[in-house]
């Protein structure tokens, strides 16, 4: 089985390491000076954060799909127990397919959302403003909320 990998430029290595210890319910398996990494089996990643020179601060977005209900109402307990402002999308029409999901930001504005597909569409959808989750949403991104007015 594969392993996605993901790499994040971090400002604050130890808010950022307290932020996603709480998003993946997960402590870190390897914590450096300016740099820490989950080896995580669900949802089946290599995640790493780098504090310095080693990446540029940020990402577009990322997100965790889940497969049934039960999987995504533990992911959004854990978003809310991230301590961030958390936009609820709720049933949603995003990239030719129909979901569920929230949004969230990381303390450096790394946005995430959290989705249950549940269907396909036709059309490419809408999303709501994302408000206060992050500034550096860009506008009509794929899948991202449209900045707040």
């Amino acid at each position: 089985m594969k392993r996605l990998h993901v790499h994040v430029g971090v400002d604050d290595l130890a808010s950022s390491i307290r932020f996603y210890s709480t998003l993946f319910a997960a402590e870190p398996t390897v914590v450096k000076e300016d740099y820490a990494k989950w080896m995580l089996d669900d949802p089946r990643v290599n995640f790493a954060i780098s504090e310095g020179n080693y990446a540029k601060t940020g990402i577009e977005h990322l997100g965790i799909q889940v497969e049934n209900a039960e999987e995504l109402s533990a992911v959004y307990g854990r978003l809310k127990a991230a301590d961030q402002p958390v936009l609820e999308e709720g049933q949603t029409t995003c990239c030719y397919a129909k979901s569920e999901k929230s949004w969230i930001s990381d303390p450096d504005g790394v946005v995430w959302e959290a989705f249950l597909t549940n269907g396909e569409a036709t059309t490419y959808g809408d999303s709501p403003a994302v408000g206060s989750i992050s500034d550096s949403l860009p506008a009509q991104k794929c899948c991202l909320p449209k900045h707040a007015a």
